[in-house]
């Protein structure tokens, strides 16, 4: 059977997200996008042509027909800005299905959760299918929930940072306490983040600068889109418990 992702009433066969910000060119961000698997890309409104005929248009390289576009909120550190933009991006596309961030501080780039939590309420009043970038704040995970959010994307660790998942722990907590997806979004370095993302339970993963910034983005792209799979094999599969002993492989009975 397909172990489809599923967000808003729709159905991807991927589970790996990408960004499309920080590539040398669109023509390197479509190639990194195939060799992925990805069957959405976010892409930052304030910053990445989509309108302008005159310039590069992110729609010649990647074909939203083909490709679900996630209209983010990338750069936006009030609730005015990211509901703005959000409205303009409706205006531009039709898209409805969304991801916000509303940033709280320039350095760490940590979500502002208060400014968070209040456009989620009224985007999702609007009509709009909210994917919510948050902090790994199980509390704050659950009111996003509770406030309309279609998917909960908490931290693993700073935007663009490569630290991989810095709290397992709230990761596990805000899995188990939503029904909602559950997509790991920030701070993953290499694939073995990505993979271990998806054993702690996670529908999905985001990943931008781990990809377009690595030395080889096309190989990189395709390690996560592997590293995703695996991970979510291995937690399907259901792992062994753990213990302080050994045990061994094959039984004492017959032994010579």
């Amino acid at each position: 059977m397909m172990d489809f992702l599923k967000i808003a009433n729709k159905r991807f066969k991927s589970r790996l997200i990408v960004g499309t910000g920080k590539y040398k060119s669109f023509s390197e961000c479509a190639k990194a996008i195939k060799y992925s698997g990805a069957e959405i890309v976010t892409v930052a409104v304030r910053r990445v042509n989509i309108v302008d005929k005159k310039k590069p248009l992110l729609m010649d390289y990647i074909d939203p027909k083909k490709i679900t576009y996630l209209p983010n909120t990338a750069g936006c550190f009030t609730s005015e800005d990211a509901l703005r933009t959000l409205r303009l991006a409706r205006e531009i596309g039709g898209w409805k299905l969304v991801k916000l961030e509303v940033l709280g501080d320039k350095k760490t780039l940590f979500p502002d959760m208060i400014e968070t939590l209040r456009s989620t309420e009224i985007l999702s009043k609007e009509g709009f299918k909210v994917m919510v970038y948050c902090s790994d704040d199980p509390l704050m995970a659950k009111r996003l929930e509770d406030s309309g959010a279609v998917a909960i994307m908490p931290l693993a660790a700073p935007i663009g940072s490569g630290l991989g998942i810095q709290n397992y722990t709230n990761i596990k907590i805000i899995r188990n306490q939503t029904k909602l997806p559950v997509i790991i979004d920030a701070g993953i370095g290499q694939a073995s983040d990505a993979a271990i993302a998806m054993e702690l339970g996670c529908d999905g993963v985001l990943i931008n600068t781990a990809i377009a910034k690595a030395m080889k983005p096309f190989e990189m792209a395709e390690a996560m889109k592997f590293a995703v799979i695996a991970g979510r094999k291995s937690f399907i599969s259901g792992r062994i418990s753990k213990t302080l002993l050994g045990s061994p492989s094959t039984t004492n009975k017959g032994i010579i």
